[in-house]
Order: structure tokens, then C-alpha cells, then sequence
């Protein structure tokens, strides 16, 4: 089947033509000729699946008659985040190139102004995040009462974050009868009953099994000490053939310390997380789609959705705690029918997060071994204490923790026989003297490999990240 079969206009078929696609995805096949005919949609389909075409061509056709009035938007896009949102925008110049559709991007990290003129002029299609969408509308910006068309995309990602209360109260704005159209690469209860709540008699396309990975990426687990972690990445990315590649960590503090350790290496690297603004987040994206950047060390906020073509590889740095963000992570690689590579990184207390994954996915991942790095072992029943202290101390040999009492005890003995001298035989800079040597002695002053870990963005509250002389109390 062609896009030609699917009932799109000659200005929608031109478009994408001319944007060297010739065949419809699965998803597409089914959803575009359900939305033309009018119905709620239901799409269900695992990611890099092309769900984003399976709504912006026929809207596109729908809304190819008309005009948008003054802050009174024609249909409404809500994404998670700012670059989807961003890349949804791009689909509609795209593809719709050759019609007079406007549209107005509401996000975060940009100007209010700007962003008010574009709802003055009209807006055909407003594309926005729950957050700065709302802001607008308390502040009298924007009107719901004209949106005939409405999409809620990456639902389950919105779960995910928290933005299903503000995606409720979006929608009780809406008063004029609408075509609803949901989208999800997974689809858990709170999805379903939020779809039973405000689709009618929708019609439900799922595109094969939800939550699971294409078959064009290939997968590997590699389990190492945490301490090795670091060299190990290094390590794969020189021994494979990498154009490019996401690295993926579960905190933004991380992403930070990571990206700094690899450009001390010598390594490409740039960084992407929420913390950032967006003109720096932009930058950072055109940066690596141009090839600027070789690597791209970043949080989840790029797992979702992001069509960045010809990603060889993604490495998770860091094991995701939910099953189905390993599937949105590898996701970004083996997209539109390329091939791709997956590595994830894990150390033996991550057991537990590998085996939801494995459960997830149906099937053992497959394991793989550095050169130079002894292999680990799985602690499936270690879910706790994912910090690098904990993993650090469950390393030791057994020998070296029985010293530690023996320790405590002789210098227990020492303080005693200390106490039966007469007070003038004391020596008087004895304590300060204990102070410094355990600040020579501390385990954090630099890590096994070769990294001196940055400590300036850390609150002291963190305490497996401070070193020990910061952590004593300051009275004696």
C-alpha cells in the first residue's frame, strides 16, 4: 500500500513525497484513514513507529478549510515535553508546506510575548505542554471554545510525569464538540480509563505488542562493578563502530558528571536534561543531528518520541527503574527500518531492574563482556541502595570488613591507656592530628578510575557524594 490509497489530498501527498517517504508504517495504514473518516482514535504502537504522521496528514486535510480566529485555536497537540512539541511543529511545516495552515507552539524556556503575539494572529494548530498551556489560559491569552480537533500524544509519558491532572482540566475547557485522538507506546489502566473518559466509541489500533522493541535493534547487557562503569563505557564505544549515540542516565546531576568525564577523555560529547533552558536544549539537539556532536549524554527527556535519524547505538549508563523506559530509551536506535545497537550498562545490584525488564520484554537479554573487565553477577534481590557508597561497600572482600572492628578496638585500647597518663603528658594537637589522616585516608578523594568526581553542584544532603571530612560534625 501507498500514501496515495490512503484518501490524503494531493497537497498532503506531494508533501511527503517530496519528504522521500513512498510507504505508510503500520500504524499509519490504519490510523490515517480512521481519523479522516471523523472517529475517536485509540492508537497503541511501540515507538519510532511513525505516530506522529498518523495524525499531523489527515489534520492537515481536515483543517486545509478555514481560518483560525483571534486566540480561539482550531485544534490543540498536548505533548510531555518541549522538543517533542517542537518536533511535532516541525511535521506540520513539513508537511504542510503547501497549505495555509498556521500554528503556534507553546512551551517553556520561551517568551510570553512572542508566543502571545502568535495566539493574537490565530492559530489553525496550537501545539503546547500542559504546564505553559495553562498559564495561558489563566492569564486570558487563550480560548478553548473553538477546538474541533484534539490529540493527547505520549499519554502514557504524560502519566509518567504527572501531567494527566492538567491534561484534565485542559480538556474541561474545551466546550465545543470535538474528534479526540489518543496515542501511547504503552497502555496501563490509568491510560485506559482516562481513554473510557473522554474518547466515544473510539476505535482501538494497536500495532504490535505494547511495550515491546523493534526487531532491528540488537541488545546487550554488559554487568560490571559500579566503579567500573565509567571505563567501561569508554571502553565500548571505542571497540564499536559508533556514528552516533544517545547515553542514557537516570538523574540530571549525572548527565552533567558524565558528559565532563568523556570530554576529559577526548570523547565528542554534549549534554541534555530538563534543567537546561531551551535555547541551550535546541542547540544542543540541532548540534547532534547535524553531526556536530558524536555523543549526546542525557535524561529521559529525550527517550520519548525524538526522530533523530541514523542513531547506531544508545548506551543506558544507568539502568532504568521502569521496565518500559528501557523501551522508549533503545527506541531512539533501529528506527524506520535501519539497524541499531543497544548496550546497557548494569552492576550487580541492578538485578532486580533487569529482570522487570526482561519480564517486560519476554525474553533474557543477551550478555556481553569487555576485554579488561571481569564479568559480575546479577543480584536480582538487591532493589535497594542503587548509590555508589552502598555499591562501593558491597565490593569489599570479606577481610577487609572484619579489620574495621579489630581497628576501632585497638584504637579504643590506645584512647584508654591515653586517659591513665597524667594530663600534662597529653599531647596537645593529638585530635587534629587524627583529622587529617582521615582526610588522607578518605575512599572518595578520587575513584578508581582516573576521574576526580565534581562535587560543586552537590547539596550536602547528598551524603554518599560528599567525602568524609565534610560529613563530621563540627562540635567535639
Amino acid at each position: 500500500m501507498s500514501f496515495t490509497e490512503l484518501g490524503l489530498s494531493d497537497s498532503v501527498l506531494r508533501a511527503v513525497s517530496e519528504a522521500g517517504y513512498e510507504q505508510p508504517t503500520p500504524i499509519q495504514k490504519q490510523a490515517i484513514p480512521q481519523v479522516l473518516m471523523g472517529r475517536d482514535l485509540l492508537g497503541c504502537a511501540q515507538t519510532g513507529t511513525g505516530k506522529t504522521a498518523s495524525f499531523t496528514l489527515p489534520m492537515i486535510d481536515i483543517l486545509g478549510q478555514g481560518r483560525a480566529k483571534a486566540r480561539m485555536p482550531r485544534s490543540l497537540i498536548l505533548e510531555p515535553t518541549r522538543e517533542l512539541a517542537a518536533q511535532v511543529e516541525q511535521n506540520f511545516e513539513t508537511y504542510g508546506k503547501y497549505t495555509k495552515l498556521t500554528t503556534a507552539l507553546l512551551i517553556g524556556g520561551v517568551s510570553f510575548t512572542d508566543q502571545f503575539k502568535k495566539l493574537d494572529r490565530g492559530a489553525d494548530v496550537l501545539i503546547a505542554t500542559p504546564g505553559r498551556l495553562l498559564d495561558h489560559v489563566e492569564r486570558g491569552k487563550v480560548l478553548m471554545n473553538d477546538v474541533s480537533f484534539l490529540v493527547i500524544d505520549e499519554a502514557d509519558r504524560m502519566l509518567d510525569m504527572g501531567f494527566i491532572p492538567d491534561v484534565e482540566k485542559i480538556l474541561s475547557f474545551i466546550t465545543k464538540k470535538h474528534q479526540t485522538l489518543l496515542f501511547s507506546a504503552t497502555m496501563p489502566r490509568e491510560i485506559r480509563r482516562l481513554a473510557d473518559r473522554f474518547l466515544t466509541e473510539p476505535k482501538e489500533i494497536t500495532v504490535g505488542a505494547p511495550s515491546s522493541v523493534v526487531d532491528t535493534v540488537e541488545q546487550a547487557l554488559v554487568v560490571v562493578p559500579h566503579r567500573d562503569k565509567r571505563a567501561a563505557l569508554r571502553a565500548l564505544i571505542r571497540s564499536q563502530e559508533v556514528k552516533n549515540a544517545l547515553i542514557f542516565c537516570n538523574r540530571k546531576r549525572d548527565v552533567g558528571v558524565l558528559h565532563r568525564s568523556l570530554v576529559r577523555h577526548g570523547f565528542d560529547a554534549g549534554a541534555l536534561h530538563g534543567d537546561m533552558d531551551q535555547f541551550q536544549r535546541m542547540d544542543t539537539l540541532d548540534k547532534f543531528k547535524a553531526d556536530k556532536i558524536r555523543l549526546l549524554v542525557c535524561s529521559d527527556v529525550a527517550a520519548r518520541g525524538l526522530d533523530i535519524a541514523g542513531v547506531s547505538h544508545v548506551f543506558n549508563f544507568d539502568v532504568p527503574t521502569h521496565a518500559e523506559d528501557y523501551v522508549h530509551r533503545i527506541g531512539r536506535t533501529g528506527r524506520a527500518g535501519r539497524s541499531g545497537h543497544a548496550f546497557t550498562l548494569a552492576a550487580p545490584e541492578d538485578g532486580k531492574y533487569i529482570a522487570a525488564i526482561e519480564r517486560l520484554a519476554g525474553k533474557e537479554l543477551p550478555r556481553a563482556d569487555i576485554e579488561a573487565f571481569a564479568g559480575a553477577e546479577l543480584k536480582e534481590e538487591s532493589g535497594k541502595g542503587r548509590g555508589r557508597g552502598r555499591g562501593k561497600a558491597a565490593e569489599k572482600p570479606a577481610g577487609e570488613k572484619a579489620e574495621k572492628p579489630a581497628e576501632k578496638q585497638q584504637g579504643q585500647k590506645r584512647s584508654d591507656k591515653a586517659e591513665k597518663q597524667p594530663k600534662r603528658e597529653q599531647p596537645k594537637k593529638e585530635q587534629p592530628k587524627k583529622e587529617k589522616d582521615g582526610r588522607r585516608g578518605s575512599r572518595r578523594g578520587r575513584d578508581s578510575i582516573g576521574d576526580v568526581p565534581d562535587y560543586g553542584d552537590v547539596p550536602f544532603g547528598e551524603t554518599d557524594l560528599v567525602p568524609a571530612f565534610l560529613k563530621r560534625s563540627g562540635t567535639r
